[in-house]
């Protein structure tokens, strides 16, 4: 794997060419105009959605060795709860865990995100902010010999915290087709139809870890050109199966910093990322009420060295409930104003 290592001026060129891929996704993206099939599409333009979702995701990672012990990080709770907020073009969603499991041996982990989806017309933007603190090494056994998981702790990364914001950039070529319908639920799809989705995907996290004897920080910036196709099976007039694939590929841009008791330490690298996510959504849909059940799994990978592969995988079940009521004035006036002047 080649190592490329930047000067402080290349350093902020790579941060301006993120910041200018950011600015003019958005541009375009609030540029366009609705060009919908709503022959095909029940729309629900006065209500408001409003979603409860509760999903089995935990976070890890892992550090594959091909001559050593791999290592396996995972956090301590076996679920998440969200809760989301969707009108006419704009959501919102908050989420957090409710609570963790034997904390004496697995420790404590938090984790908070909040999500923003803007639609218009078929283009999709997206923007994520997640913290998430505290792992234990799943895989504790393979560096203590003599360790009983009935008795004694894991080995333990309280001071392991990641701060991702993630955004991305779709486009939904089939005009027939809903991606509200299976996402926010502010439309509902008349017929089965599907798409191809192209997405930009351009992220930044930063890992931050420390102990009583040293300090490592790692900024990562990925950019990723991704390959999807989704398609809405309706079933009757209310019930809907909505498969989805996406295959993206695209660079990693690492700096990291170690301080080691005083002996301080920096690299900067590159290398090749490789993402992989879908899943199966299925549910029942009124004009009020809604609910169903999606599985989903997210999996990015990338070669550290020859013989190291780092991989970050989520795979997990959530469960929805929705309902949608008149949105009041106070909301309703605003939004459609914004929504006249950017003709949404």
């Amino acid at each position: 794997m080649k190592t490329v290592r930047y000067s402080n001026n290349q350093y902020w060129q790579k941060t301006a060419l993120f910041s200018a891929v950011l600015f003019l996704c958005v541009a375009t993206v609030f540029s366009q105009k609705k060009e919908i099939d709503t022959s095909n599409i029940v729309f629900y333009p006065d209500k408001i959605m409003i979603r409860a979702n509760l999903n089995s995701q935990s976070d890890a990672q892992s550090l594959e060795d091909k001559n050593g012990d791999n290592l396996y990080l995972e956090t301590n709770y076996n679920y998440k709860l969200f809760f989301a907020v969707d009108y006419k073009f704009i959501g919102f969603s908050y989420g957090f865990q409710p609570a963790y499991e034997d904390e004496d041996k697995k420790g404590k982990s938090k984790f908070s995100e909040y999500n923003f989806r803007f639609f218009a017309g078929r283009w999709l933007q997206t923007i994520e902010y997640s913290k998430t603190r505290g792992y234990y090494v799943a895989n504790t056994q393979d560096f203590v010999s003599d360790w009983d998981p009935e008795k004694e702790a894991y080995l333990l990364f309280p001071n392991l915290k990641t701060t991702r914001y993630g955004m991305s950039t779709s486009y939904i070529f089939n005009p027939k087709f809903s991606l509200k319908s299976i996402t926010s639920f502010t439309e509902w799809q008349k017929e089965s139809a599907g798409s191809f989705i192209p997405t930009l995907i351009y992220d930044y996290k930063k890992t931050f870890f420390e102990t009583d004897f040293a300090q490592a920080k790692q900024n990562d910036y990925d950019v990723s050109l991704g390959a999807g196709y989704f398609y809405n099976f309706i079933i009757g007039r209310k019930f809907y199966i909505a498969p989805n694939l996406t295959t993206a590929f695209g660079v990693k841009f690492i700096d990291s910093k170690i301080d080691n008791s005083g002996n301080r330490s920096e690299e900067n690298n590159s290398y090749f990322l490789t993402t992989l996510k879908g899943g199966l959504r299925m549910g029942y849909n009124t004009e009020r009420v809604l609910f169903g059940l999606n599985f989903n799994f997210d999996s990015n990978l990338y070669n550290q060295t020859k013989n190291q592969v780092v991989s970050e995988d989520k795979a997990y079940i959530l469960l929805y409930f929705g309902y949608r009521f008149d949105a009041p004035k106070f909301i309703s006036k605003p939004v459609n104003k914004i929504n006249d002047k950017l003709k949404l």
